[in-house]
């Protein structure tokens, strides 16, 4: 009789568990639907749907190990020590499981809540969705003792499953390469996956997420045993904390596991990341609002419990958050996502869930500890004090707006159309360049603001000393937002295109990182929503003859010169040095110009730098100093 072959403890994960909905039609139609667009957002939104499927076995404890390579041809390796993938024949559809996850769409084991309780690539369209929009893609399975191998081109199979060996290990590894048919560029970023990777590392703790680049050689490890309470030490790194370690709290309620790890610094930001089933949940939802309400309530008993506020002043969401450096983290069976891309979560039950578990945890700890409580709540005070004043100072603003300049500022050439998509606001550093600006723009789409000098470092300044800072009052009724999270409206700005154009040279340099440092701490989701943009101005005008040239640095210069040998070199030291025309031609023309748009692919990390550059520690900003000294580009000196 031949031997029986000797099945090992999966967790029940077999091939009945695989349940088909529909096919793959529609996806190479409609990729936008999938994966959100056909742009770099979508491209690594591909690598992270595979990912996703590694760690919905880490979530039930069968993974430990996840290793992701970037090759030389932009096509990517993503392997894992999970149960890998079913590779028998499905009863129903007579394909292997291993086809059957790959080429049906909504094929997988996610749907029945026993072999998935919860999985961040919920929709189960992940991997087919990926091979979908793959040129090709290789499938290579370890289980039930044999390495099974299928590859496809463009979502269909080239060959049947064949078994490359034997083996002792269970996993899957995954090679695929995006379609140049469906995606513009293909061109992995190293820097955007490893912060998904980051993320995922501190979510789960203890699994160990490796992520290297053939084409750079660099390379990441991510392992994090204390998890998101090393997430939140990372987070406040820099900055003087009021207390050690974070407060961490994490329960199961209803089927919801609920867990969160906080912090306050002496900073006056809040940094607040939430997820849902390991998904960043960049807009929020239901989880977020759940744990803000109960902060905010619990602050609130305890300063009238406690009879350090008048009974007829409360503090407010914002005065509660002052400082708080925070990350929660939810899992649930059934998340409900608005949008494919899964930016926010819409699940009613949650918010009650979340507050009553944040509600329990946060009045103990400051039950327990308070000489904390006391340097919390007493922050707290301040910033409701402060609060005050602002709101004082706003009112002011507003009454001498409406008082002095029909609530524009003087100094503000405004453009003649008033449809904020087609409209652009020049920020520039002094009278001079602001002089240049005004004569070389159009006026009926492009409005010119001159600012006086360096504005507040708003890194260090509480809302209402950022309020009485003239320039940044100026800047705010120019754009029209408002600020403050009870005024801001990102749909009131003026202008969809605003742009910093300083000099450059060292001074323009630290401006224009004061103004982005006051653009992210205070109206981030105009850089999210794409409006924030930096002017590139040339620092050489080359003569030769009638014909002149502009060089945007060193290295055009020379490629210039090599050209055209004797020729009058014009250095420009500042904007103000350029006449009108010319700032226009180079500058400020949309059908010539170059400009760079901020966005923020990492948040962490631009919350590390803006931490360590403006903030009062000065090691970390010397030691930023040291490893950058070399990138710089246009030292004046």
């Amino acid at each position: 009789m031949p031997k029986e072959k000797e099945i090992k403890d999966n967790g029940g994960y077999t091939i009945d568990k695989i349940q088909v909905l529909e096919g793959l039609e529609a996806v190479r139609k409609r990729p936008a639907m999938y994966i959100g667009d056909t742009g770099t957002s979508g491209l690594h939104h591909l690598v992270y749907e595979v990912v996703d499927n590694s760690i919905d076995e880490a979530l039930v404890g069968y993974c430990k190990n996840i290793d992701v390579t970037i090759h030389d041809d932009n096509s990517v390796t993503v392997i894992d020590d999970g149960r890998g993938i079913p590779i028998d024949m499905h009863p129903l559809y007579k394909k292997s499981g291993l086809e059957l996850v790959m080429t049906k769409l909504h094929a997988g084991g996610k749907f029945d809540h026993k072999t998935y309780k919860v999985s961040g690539g919920l929709h189960g369209v992940g991997v087919s969705v990926v091979n979908a929009l793959s040129e090709c893609l290789e499938a290579e399975i370890s289980y039930d003792g044999e390495v099974h191998y299928q590859k496809y081109e463009r979502g269909t199979p080239t060959e049947k499953p064949k078994v490359l060996g034997k083996t002792d290990k269970t996993g899957t590894k995954i090679t695929f390469k995006a379609d140049k048919k469906i995606f513009p560029k293909i061109d992995f970023s190293f820097d955007v996956l490893s912060q998904r990777l980051r993320d995922l590392a501190f979510l789960n703790k203890g699994i160990k997420i490796k992520i290297k680049d053939e084409r750079t050689k660099k390379e990441h490890i991510f392992q994090y045993e204390g998890g998101i309470i090393s997430f939140v030490e990372h987070l406040n790194l820099n900055k003087t904390v009021l207390h050690k370690p974070p407060l961490y709290f994490q329960k199961e309620k209803e089927g919801i596991d609920v867990e969160a790890a906080l912090q306050y610094n002496d900073a006056y930001a809040e940094t607040v990341f939430s997820y849902a089933n390991n998904i960043s949940t960049t807009e929020g939802g239901t989880h977020l609002i759940g744990f803000r309400s109960a902060l905010t309530r619990v602050m609130n008993d305890y300063v009238h419990k406690a009879g350090l506020l008048k009974e007829e002043l409360s503090l407010s969401g914002e005065d509660a958050r002052e400082g708080l450096t925070a990350v929660i983290s939810i899992k649930l069976p059934e998340p409900q996502f608005e949008g494919q891309t899964k930016t926010k979560l819409g699940n009613s039950e949650v918010k009650g869930i979340v507050e009553t578990v944040t509600g329990e945890a946060i009045g103990n700890f400051l039950e327990e500890n308070p000489s904390i409580a006391k340097n919390i709540v007493g922050k707290t005070i301040l910033a409701l004090e402060a609060r005050e004043a602002a709101r004082r100072a706003r009112e002011l603003t507003r009454k001498k707006g409406l008082l002095e300049f029909s609530s524009l500022p003087g100094k503000l050439a405004d453009c003649s159309e008033s449809d904020p998509n087609k409209c652009e606001l020049f920020i520039v550093e002094g009278d001079s360049a602001g002089g240049s600006a005004k004569q070389g723009r159009n006026r009926e789409f492009q409005a010119i603001l001159p600012l006086r000098g360096k504005i507040l470092n708003v890194e260090k300044a509480r809302m209402d000393k950022i309020l009485a800072n003239e320039e940044i009052r100026t800047m705010i009724a120019a754009i029209g937002t408002g600020i403050g999270e009870e005024d801001f409206d990102v749909n009131k700005t003026r202008y969809r295109r605003i742009v910093i154009m300083t000099d450059a040279d060292v001074d323009g340099s630290h401006i224009r990182t004061l103004l982005l440092t006051f653009f992210f701490r205070h109206m981030k989701k105009l850089i999210e929503d794409g409006c924030i943009y930096i002017a590139q101005p040339p620092l050489y005008r080359l003569t030769h003859g009638k014909a002149h040239y502009y060089a945007y640095n060193d290295k055009e210069k020379d490629e210039i010169m090599e050209k055209i040998k004797n020729a009058d070199i014009q250095r420009y030291k500042g904007l103000g040095e350029m006449n009108p025309d010319q700032l226009w031609e180079t500058t400020m023309d949309p059908e010539k110009r170059m400009m760079k748009k901020v966005n923020i692919d990492d948040a962490v990390v631009a919350e590390e730098i803006f931490t360590k550059l403006m903030g009062d520690a000065v090691e970390p900003r010397r030691q930023f100093i040291e490893e950058h000294a070399l990138d710089v580009k246009n030292l004046d000196v």
